[in-house]
């Protein structure tokens, strides 16, 4: 971002100085504004294509359900469900089916808080929460709801989320993100779904009530989303709601797991319907309105999809610079167009996608039962490839799937736990690891024999999670995580009255004392 600027402000210096030793008399005239390009007849044409692929994307990866809406010119021109719910069962998917849309909630957030403001000056306003701070002081007494909505705060990425797989609520995460590493602020891009939910809880509290009444009252029912909410049990308790689902070994899929995102409700807990979501896309298209009926203000909106931080250098496919807004991924195409997108990704069970661009008033909603593998995206890219191209021109699922691939081996373990070295050293009595162990960040540990006389279980978080340990050589051990952040076996390394939690410890932060 620095570098950025200081190329405009060199290119400006030399345009001055060229202009007034030339006496030149004005400036280069700025390039003509975007002009919009696709055609009814190529929306038209995208629309018929978009059924056989999403049917082709399920039989070739097996994702169960999948809900799609697309907007174009304040109308919904497809609205359709594909698929199951649930494996197993016969009940369908259909445009009021409620999925969880896992991050697509930051968008859906930032159009909330968007509704709250009376001016736009009023998102750099200080994020004030009781028991939110960061390490440095003084960040934490200028940090304000814009840089917590576009992570450029300075935590790391993905900060609080792993307190959260433990089972740590809501208040003890914020209240434990004083304790991690800041980098640079207001220059660092690093997604962090607990930085941003603090916001958004703030603004609530300036509100004088809780964010989910406030999504409420601001947004979900002046819009008519009635099948749209920020609890969990909202989700589970609806008859026709999508359950999630994860890929077996066997390539099937089953809904193994439950996600309860209640912790993080505005980065990742709201579920909808892709009738709702086209509503709400709608909106977005035309700047606040809906049937005729204002209900977010057009320039707080607005400034939710101007970019804030560089969030990506150019890299292929696209090889455009990515930036973050408000909520939204920011970017522009080779012709200048703004176009906005979110993804949202539950390991455990479920993906989602939203792209449009504002300048052809075009739009596309994509819900999905089904852990990443880049059905969601792929999609919502093949969609807009057709309209603009005719075609694809990129076959965009194995792309995307390679892509949720790479994330999903981030902070996977070098080593191979499940098969000790040659010659691995024998563990000591169980008595030199039995104990408690205390850590300011993650809290209590134990390590306890296991009541067979044989092997030893650590228990970690509140509740707490049990998890048997695997010796692996001397006084290292492992154990398979779990939750939505899971990496396979961890590294569990005792030494000298400490333990050392090897994917805990990414920030320095995962080493236990003995009490």
């Amino acid at each position: 971002m620095r570098t950025l600027r200081t190329l405009t402000a060199a290119g400006a210096a030399v345009v001055f100085a060229a202009t007034a030793a030339t006496g030149a008399a004005a400036a280069p005239s700025p390039p003509p504004a975007p002009k919009p390009r696709i055609t009814d007849a190529e929306v038209d044409a995208a629309l018929a294509r978009l059924p056989g692929y999403v049917t082709g994307t399920m039989r070739s990866t097996g994702v169960p359900g999948i809900s799609v809406a697309v907007v174009h010119r304040d109308k919904v021109v497809y609205l359709k469900g594909f698929g199951v719910r649930r494996t197993g069962e016969s009940a369908k998917v259909d445009p009021d089916t409620v999925f969880q849309i896992a991050s697509l909630s930051k968008p859906i957030s930032s159009t909330v808080v968007a509704g709250t403001l009376k001016d736009p000056a009023d998102w750099d306003r200080r994020a004030e929460l009781p028991g939110f701070a960061l390490k440095d002081p003084w960040v934490t007494d200028h940090v304000t709801t814009a840089d917590l909505f576009s992570h450029r705060s300075g935590l790391p990425d993905h900060a609080g989320d792993l307190l959260e797989d433990l089972g740590y609520d809501q208040a003890y995460i914020l209240d434990h993100l004083r304790l991690e590493p800041l980098s640079p602020f207001r220059v660092s891009y690093a997604y962090t779904n607990f930085g941003f939910t603090a916001a958004a809880e703030a603004v609530a509290r300036q509100h004088g009530t809780s964010w989910q009444k406030l999504a409420a009252d601001t947004l979900f029912k002046p819009a008519g989303m009635t099948h749209t909410s920020t609890e969990f049990s909202a989700f589970a308790n609806a008859p026709d709601h999508a359950a999630t689902h994860v890929k077996n070994p066997d390539g099937t899929w089953s809904p193994r797991y439950v996600r309860d995102p209640d912790a993080q409700a505005p980065a990742g807990g709201v579920s909808s319907t892709a009738t709702d979501m086209a509503r709400w896309l709608r909106l977005q298209l035309v700047g606040g309105t809906l049937d005729g009926k204002r209900i977010v203000p057009a320039d707080t909106l607005a400034v939710t999809h101007l970019p804030q931080v560089l969030s990506q250098a150019p890299t292929p496919p696209l090889n455009h610079t990515g930036f973050y807004g408000l909520g939204w991924n920011v970017s522009y195409d080779d012709a200048g167009r703004l176009r906005l997108s979110h993804s949202g990704a539950f390991d455990l069970g479920a993906n989602t996608n939203v792209t449009m661009l504002p300048l052809e008033q075009l739009g596309i909603i994509v819900l999905t039962n089904g852990a990443p593998v880049g059905v969601a995206d792929a999609i919502a890219e093949d969609f807009f490839d057709t309209a603009e191209h005719g075609g694809p021109t990129t076959d965009w699922l194995p792309l995307f799937a390679e892509l949720y691939a790479q994330v999903d081996d981030t902070g996977r373990s070098t080593t191979d736990y499940a098969h000790p070295p040659a010659g691995a050293e024998p563990a000591r009595a169980d008595s030199a690891y039995t104990g408690t162990y205390d850590n300011p960040y993650y809290g209590k540990l134990t390590v306890t024999a296991n009541a067979s006389g044989t092997g030893l279980t650590v228990a970690l978080g509140p509740k707490p999670m049990r998890f048997p340990l695997t010796h692996y050589d001397g006084d290292t051990f492992s154990y398979v995580t779990a939750g939505e952040n899971a990496v396979g076996r961890t590294g569990v390394f005792f030494k000298d009255g400490t333990v050392r939690i090897e994917y805990l410890d990414g920030e320095h932060l995962g080493t236990f004392t003995k009490q």
